[in-house]
Formats: structure tokens, sequence, C-alpha cells
């Protein structure tokens, strides 16, 4: 059975776009994703994996696909793995219509390490593992706090927010990104690292620990596909939608939400550019 998300706030004129939020076994961050989208304007419904592969439900029938955090199915073999082979095997021919069509994908935490082993990151080649995230360097699982850099580049997803540092929260055993050089080096050529984990005291990349948590690769925390319309993060930019998300909403003068303008940009892209169903 679906659930309809609704905050009550609508920030877009006309028929929302409607996003799938897909969940299975072990999703754990799914309403709080559909939360967020539903209170910069989208349609939300969570959408159990197994709706999408019986044909009950169909990702055409959605303008936005997000695939959450937590642990879909216990992490078992590698974190995200079980998920991402189902999503290449049973859903191949419905992701690479989506894709193709211009749609929007955004895979946070357990989502990204499910979008980098699906091969829709960062080449869009279903099936193809050309990055991982790897066990952090700390041995261990880390929650906290971290301040990322947004860069510059054309990911639909941080419009208007390049050269500004956020605070997402982090929450991850297994967050190292890593892949061979070459790969590395046309990332960073194609600007297609989206976020880096920044000193709060600088606000530059940064690889030291705690403020980069797990040891990523040249500090990078989020990247895009070519077409800046497939977006992976390790941070969780959900979980800070609300001021007081915030452990210290009370004292620091934080603004707007730094997690709500990255919905928003989702949100008023499938609005305006009628990637409709």
């Amino acid at each position: 059975m679906l659930n309809k998300i609704n905050t009550g706030e609508l920030n877009v004129r006309g028929p929302k776009p409607r996003v799938c939020i897909l969940r299975t076994d072990g999703t754990n961050c799914d309403q709080e994703t559909a939360y967020a989208f539903s209170k910069a304007g989208g349609d939300c419904r969570l959408v159990h994996v197994n709706q999408l592969r019986s044909g009950t439900e169909k990702l055409a029938d959605y303008q936005i696909l997000a695939v959450p955090g937590g642990f879909s199915y216990g992490d078992d073999i590698h974190s995200g793995k079980v998920l991402s082979v189902e999503m290449a095997s049973f859903l191949n021919d419905q992701l690479r219509r989506f894709v193709d069509d211009g749609k929007l994908v955004l895979g946070i935490c357990n989502g990204f390490q499910v979008l980098v082993r699906t091969g829709l990151l960062p080449w869009g080649e279903l099936g193809s593992i050309q990055a991982t995230l790897m066990q952090n360097d700390s041995g261990h699982f880390e929650c906290r706090w971290t301040s990322l850099l947004v860069e510059q580049n054309h990911c639909v997803f941080t419009r208007g927010l390049g050269g500004s540092v956020v605070q997402y929260q982090a929450a991850h055993g297994e967050g190292k990104f890593f892949t061979d050089e070459t790969t590395l080096q046309k990332l960073e050529q194609s600007g297609q690292v989206v976020f880096r984990y920044a000193s709060s005291a600088s606000g530059k990349a940064t690889q030291d620990y705690p403020q980069n948590p797990n040891g990523s690769l040249h500090a990078i925390a989020g990247i895009c596909d070519q077409s800046g319309r497939v977006l992976g993060l390790m941070p969780h930019p959900e979980r800070f939608v609300e001021s007081f998300h915030h452990p210290n909403w009370r004292r620091a003068a934080l603004g707007e939400p730094h997690g709500l303008p990255l919905f928003r940009n989702a949100v008023a892209y499938a609005a305006q550019t009628g990637t409709g169903c």
C-alpha cells in the first residue's frame, strides 16, 4: 500500500511533480526524504521496489526518483549491493528510460552506494561499476555534523549554491569515496564533483579527520553524472529541512535550513522543464 506524504506546504504552481521514494527491507530514511521533497512542493509516494518489479507501479509515472538512506537488505555482501543488483537487473529498462527522458535521480547515503553500484554514477552505464564507497578509514560508524563545500558546476540539485558551505549530518560506516586515478581525474575535469568535506574553520576541502569523516579521496562527499541530473551524496540533506533539525539552532544564525534548497531545486526543475509523466 502506498503512503502519501504531505506537509501542507506548497511551493510550486500547477500540478506538483511526482516523486518516487524507493524503499525496500532495511530502508529507514524514506519518511524523512519524502517529507523534505513534500515541503519543497513535490507530490511524494513511498514505493516498494517489489511494486516496480511487479508492474503495479511504474517509474514512468514519476518525475523524480529518490533512493534514500538506511541499510537496504541489511547491507548484505556490501552496502547497497543487493538493491543495486535488483535495480540493474529487474528495472534496467525502466531506469534507462527514466534517465534518458531527462528526469532526476537522487541517492542519499545508502542511496549513493546503490547508484554507484548500479553504474548510474558516475557515467550512467548500468551494470558497470567505476567507483565505490569503502569502509571509513576510522574503522567504525561515523555519525556527526559535517561542513560541505558546494562546488560550482552544472548539477541541477545545487543551482545557486556553488561556492557556499553547508552543514549536513553524516551517518555511515562505508562512506569513503574511492576509484582509480583515471576516473578520479575525469570526474574532476568534467566538473562532476558536487560536494567536498570541508574544514568548519576555513570552508576549504580537507582530508583531515573528523572534518572528513571517512577519508574520501579528494574529500569527495557527493558527485553527479555528466548531465547534472543524477546526484549521489553521503551526508543527509533531508535531516536539515527545518531550523530545529540542527543541534545549535537556538544559538547559531544559520538562516534557511541548509538541506531545503537541494530539494526545492529538484522540484522546481521538474516543474519548469515539464519532464512529465
